[in-house]
């Protein structure tokens, strides 16, 4: 009997701790998981990737201005 139990807190601790990997790293594992599936995919082609998106600015309303130059601060 007591074989079984510690065979079963085992079971149960590993299950639990799965659980909690999967909820903490949930974001990067998504990431991982759809790379997997991207890259396994046989009819999966980079070069059609958009990358046009990847050159437009963050901010396209924020211009860069003629600043002027400011003179560094003097420390004591």
């Amino acid at each position: 009997m007591g074989a079984l139990t510690t065979a079963l807190i085992a079971i149960v601790g590993l299950a639990l701790g799965w659980a909690t990997i999967e909820i903490a790293c949930k974001p990067c594992l998504e990431q991982g998981r759809e790379a997997i599936d991207r890259n396994l995919n046989p009819d999966y082609d980079p070069d059609d990737d958009d990358l046009s998106s990847t050159r437009v600015p963050l901010n396209p309303n924020n211009v860069q201005q003629d600043v002027p130059i400011l003179s560094p601060v003097k420390s004591i």
